[in-house]
């Protein structure tokens, strides 16, 4: 696998997330905790793979750049910036909402997930739409 193929893998791996948080939720309103719990454990390990994986990416090439077309780019500017801000702000959320789970304490736990579970949707959906924009919709040169 080459290095320019890792955007391609990290909008896989946010999308896997995005659907297994999206299970997540309706099996857990389905009162159907071991499958809500096994998704959960999927989307954590999907997600933690996507961040290694963005780490290594960006740590070996260059700074990605949106450029063309100029009139969008106040618009992509905005979702990468609030990308950016919950991607660091979910992490440790994500923590303080596993643990509890983890303790069995799931009054906590949903007292958390609450807040959590959408910011993490929001990281990972607009996680590939940065992917589409960058390499799809409007590649730069």
């Amino acid at each position: 696998m080459a290095l320019s193929d890792l955007p391609a893998v990290n909008a896989c791996l946010n999308s896997a997330s995005t659907i297994l948080l999206t299970a997540g939720y309706i099996l857990i309103r389905r009162k159907r905790q071991n499958a809500h719990r096994n998704c959960m454990i999927g989307a954590l390990a999907t997600s933690t793979l996507f961040l290694a994986c963005y780490l290594y990416y960006h740590y070996y090439a260059r700074r990605t750049v949106f450029t063309n077309p100029e009139w969008f780019k106040p618009i992509y500017l905005t979702i990468l910036l609030t990308h950016t801000v919950l991607a660091v702000v979910i992490v440790p959320m994500i923590v303080l909402t596993v643990v509890p789970a983890l303790r069995q304490r799931f009054d906590r736990h949903r007292k958390i997930a609450r807040w959590t579970w959408p910011l993490w949707m929001y990281v990972s959906v607009t996680g590939v739409i940065i992917y589409f924009l960058l390499y799809q919709i409007f590649p730069q040169r």
